[in-house]
Order: C-alpha cells, then sequence, then structure tokens
C-alpha cells in the first residue's frame, strides 16, 4: 500500500504535498489531492507527476474525458501486461522496465511488476535526476 509519506518523500520536490490519494491504476499512477484542493496525476511511466485538475468539479469532469480516460485506464497497456506477466499480485503493479521518458516501449521485453511504494519511489528519483533537462521523447 503507498502512503502520502512515500509520494511526498519521493515527488515533495516537485512542489506536491500529497494529503490524500484518490485511485490508482495497474500501472502505478496515481490521482493525488495536495494541501490546497489541487489534483495532480502521477504517471511513474513518464517520470511525471503534474497536477490535472484545480479542484473537485474539474477532477470530476476529467471522469467524461475520453482521451483522459483512454490514458487513465490504458487497457491495451494493461492487457499486453496481464497476458506476458499474469495477473497483478496485492500491493503490485505492472511497470516499465526502461520509463517511457527514457526510450522505454510497452513491449514485452520492458514489462516487469514491482510493488507500488518502489515504482513511486524510483520514478521520483529518477524524475528529479532529469529534471530541467530535454525529455527523450522531445529531442526525436
Amino acid at each position: 500500500m503507498i502512503t502520502v509519506e512515500d509520494i511526498n518523500e519521493a515527488w515533495g520536490w516537485t512542489g506536491l504535498n500529497a494529503v490524500e490519494v484518490l485511485g490508482e491504476n495497474a500501472f502505478g499512477n496515481l490521482i493525488v489531492r495536495d494541501e490546497d484542493g489541487m489534483y495532480w496525476r502521477l504517471s511513474p511511466q513518464d517520470l511525471r507527476c503534474v497536477p490535472v485538475a484545480e479542484d473537485r468539479a474539474a477532477l470530476d469532469a476529467l471522469s467524461y474525458n475520453q482521451e483522459f480516460l483512454d490514458g487513465w485506464y490504458m487497457p491495451e497497456q494493461v492487457r499486453l501486461a496481464e497476458t506476458t506477466l499474469g495477473p497483478l499480485t496485492a500491493g503490485r503493479k505492472y511497470c516499465l522496465k526502461i520509463p517511457r521518458a527514457l526510450g522505454g516501449h510497452y513491449g514485452r521485453d520492458n514489462l516487469a511488476m514491482v510493488p507500488l511504494p518502489e515504482l513511486i519511489r524510483f520514478a521520483g528519483e529518477g524524475a528529479q535526476q532529469f529534471d530541467g533537462l530535454p525529455r527523450w521523447q522531445d529531442c526525436h
């Protein structure tokens, strides 16, 4: 289980001060509310944690946004991971061995399953190391 302390320790450098986790997906993406009532999406595969809604009404509106929902539920990626690795077990999430932000892709050879706190910590540390540098995808 992930705690707000885990999130703040790994991602607090972004300005996030998490007070509540509202959701998580099969790839360890999180929707987190901060102390100011803003909602953030933490995406380990992209080494990114960014605000997605300024308040609860804006967050609720995202539940009608098909592009957001496809990106959140990741049906094709989850199907590939389930076929490759089997179903998720308690406390674990699918992940990319090499994050997309560093050129990784959703392919059988790049998928793994890890405990969620480790994934969040690893992604936060990686994102901080690359903060301020051009993203891999921005170079292509």
